[in-house]
């Protein structure tokens, strides 16, 4: 049987919409996921709409596809909106692809989605590598038995810390109690010299001392947080501070099971399952060097078999689906340093490592340390404040966007928390971004995002009708990683394809225009002097007034611009990046823009050119590194790329832009 998709003309209205439908999503599985659909029946099936990724369980969409035939196999890649499904013979394939194609299904969030189908001819994905879980993780499922862990869930007493400051200010969105010492969210410590009233709750003696003759502890602990997570709720990557508590960390899981993601700083993520009742050990590598949190979300990913309890979630796909969560309340219990850590990972240890301001980069090596301690490490810290901050699109960039054709493909390369991802839902618009925390955002607004590096996009070459870089490539330390930085978006454009770049501009006044960040310069008369007082910071600043772009003076580019600007450039090797004072003209062009992170809702919103730069309330302070760009410097830049055409540059509320178009 082979179907003519062009035989439309005998259709009525709603079958030619779900045609048009149909070859939309045959296309898009092509060009995002690589996936091929054939034009004949086959035995295989790729099910659009019917995945994981997009809240279908192997139980709600098994039994629809067993109504059609024998299924020998579901297969249900995590975090995609697909499935492929494989019958016995092709006639029950045939028999599926005429009864389900348009189909309305209930997923698991009580939903409805239309299924889409197509033939393929055999499925595709990509396999995880073997994993294992981390060095020094472990699992001891059924630790305590239902009787007690009712008894420890009955004896919370939630209600007395209705009025407590404390919680009202760390947690607006989960149950908290602390006991031993307060734990603090905003820097994961806790104050040594103020333990509480009271220490661990009597209940916990018997259990703790049980796990310490079994071996499954080894010292007793004198800190512990209790958190109640509503489904939907979770807790951001982080790893608990050297310095504040001793090696051994664990935690109990009652109420409900979850998945807990590690992560190491090379990348490689670990899905691990905690059942309900189970008890999780932190020690040593899984302690000091991975971080570990929980997505936020109403389903976890986990496998299917009866069998499965606990340890790492696999990438066999015949052998996952989705599970609700419930209502989970961890018993978090950890033991207090009272000496400096000398743990063995000294170069993430903070009683280790000497806090130095970072230098100027001399190596590529060095400027990739450097955005991973002051780039990326600070974006997955501050994701949630700075989405908070992000909401209301630029009109240069929205006019841009939907000056685009209806059915362009589009990439938006550092997303963010997804602000211009929605902007026509004409496109097929996917995003990516370098931080987990910002690409979880967006999956939440159900936007496409993946996690990835601006210097190495998962995307097909040529496969872009346009792209967009916002506040993006300032953000990487040399002038060789900027200009690889553009070289890797124009490769995503098709010949005639779009890109639209926008970095900070050096020049926060130009032709008269004052930027935002300037006319919101709003600091108190007894700020200006703290700042004036301020000789370390005020002393970098003035060193590094005359210094222009170091980077630029070890730049292989050949611009006659450049070469200019670097004559007049002081060379400075082994010297501190000036700390910017925020809401002022810039004085140098590689500069640490301080984020301060807000930890309850303030009257002052933070301004910049396109990031926040805090406000005057006391906070954790973050410091971003940034290479602000000079007039003309944008341009010169993209001069260097061989096939490109500039269309147009301009100034844009601090911010240097420009249009590109490949040839």
């Amino acid at each position: 049987m082979e179907i003519n998709y062009q035989s439309n003309f005998k259709l009525n209205k709603t079958e030619k919409k779900f045609l048009r439908k149909q070859i939309k999503a045959r296309h898009t599985l092509l060009r995002h996921e690589g996936i091929e659909a054939v034009s004949y029946a086959t035995q295989s099936l790729v099910v659009a709409n019917g995945g994981l990724g997009n809240g279908m369980s192997r139980k709600q969409l098994l039994p629809v596809l067993e109504k059609c035939g024998l299924v020998e196999a579901l297969l249900m890649p995590p975090n995609k909106p697909y499935s492929f499904v494989r019958y016995k013979t092709t006639e029950e394939s045939r028999n599926a692809y005429a009864s389900l194609n348009g189909k309305e299904i209930v997923d698991d969030l009580g939903q409805k989605v239309i299924l889409y189908l197509n033939f393929v001819e055999r499925a595709q994905w990509k396999e995880l590598g073997h994993q294992a879980l981390p060095p020094g993780l472990t699992v001891v499922e059924e630790i305590i038995s239902s009787e007690d862990e009712k008894m420890l869930l009955e004896s919370i007493n939630w209600t007395e810390d209705l009025d407590n400051q404390n919680f009202q200010k760390s947690l607006k969105h989960r149950r908290v109690k602390h006991f031993g010492y307060e734990f603090h969210y905003e820097n994961n410590n806790v104050d040594k010299d103020k333990p509480l009233p009271e220490g661990l709750p009597d209940i916990c003696d018997s259990f703790l001392e049980k796990w310490l003759a079994e071996g499954y502890i080894k010292c007793r602990p004198d800190q512990l947080t209790i958190n109640q997570y509503e489904p939907g709720q979770g807790i951001p990557a982080h790893i608990d501070t050297h310095s504040a508590f001793e090696d051994e960390i664990i935690s109990l899981s009652l109420g409900s099971e979850v998945v807990m993601d590690f992560k190491h700083p090379d990348g490689i993520t670990v899905q691990v399952m905690l059942p309900r009742r189970s008890l999780l050990v932190m020690t040593g590598e899984s302690r000091y060097l991975w971080t570990h949190g929980i997505t936020p979300r109403k389903f976890d990913t986990v496998q299917a078999s009866e069998d499965y309890k606990s340890g790492i979630i696999t990438s066999d796909i015949g052998d996952l689906t989705l599970r609700k969560r419930g209502i989970r309340t961890s018993f978090t219990f950890r033991k207090v340093r009272h000496m400096p850590c000398t743990c063995n990972y000294s170069l993430v240890c903070n009683s280790q490592r000497k806090e130095t301001p970072p230098s100027f980069p001399e190596s590529d090596k060095e400027a990739s340390q450097l955005e991973q301690e002051y780039v990326h490490q600070v974006y997955e810290e501050i994701a949630g404040h700075f989405s908070s901050t992000r909401h209301t699109p630029w009109p240069h960039i929205v006019a841009f966007l939907k000056a685009l054709p209806d059915g362009s493909i589009v990439a938006d390369i550092g997303c963010g928390n997804g602000k211009y991802l929605g902007i026509n839902k004409e496109f097929y618009m996917i995003g990516c971004d370098r931080s987990k925390n910002l690409v979880d955002i967006c999956r939440e607004r159900q936007f496409q995002a993946f996690v990835c590096d601006a210097l190495a996009v998962p995307v097909r070459s040529g496969s872009c009708d346009a792209c967009i870089s916002i506040a993006v490539i300032h953000h990487f330390a040399t002038a060789e990683r900027r200009v690889a930085a553009l070289r890797e978006i124009v490769r995503l454009l098709r010949p005639g394809g779009k890109a639209l770049i926008y970095v900070w501009a050096m020049e926060q006044e130009h032709n008269n225009q004052k930027s935002k960040y300037l006319r919101e310069n709003r600091i108190s008369q007894e700020k200006k002097e703290e700042i004036k007082c301020d000789k370390s910071t005020q002393g970098l600043l003035e060193q590094k007034s005359d210094i222009g772009s170091q980077n630029s003076a070890s730049s292989v580019l050949s611009i006659d611009y450049i070469q200019e600007k670097e004559s007049s450039s002081k060379t400075v090797t082994n010297s501190e990046l000036p700390i910017h004072t925020n809401r002022t003209s810039f004085h140098s062009q590689d500069v640490l823009v301080p984020w301060h992170l807000k930890t309850k809702t303030g009257k002052n919103k933070p301004v910049e050119p396109f990031g926040s730069v805090g406000s005057c309330d006391p906070s954790p302070v973050f410091h971003r590194y940034y290479h602000v760009f000079r007039d003309g410097e944008l341009e010169a830049t993209c001069q260097t790329l061989s096939n490109v055409i500039i269309l147009q540059s301009y100034y844009d509320q601090g911010n240097w832009c420009i249009i590109l178009q490949k040839v």
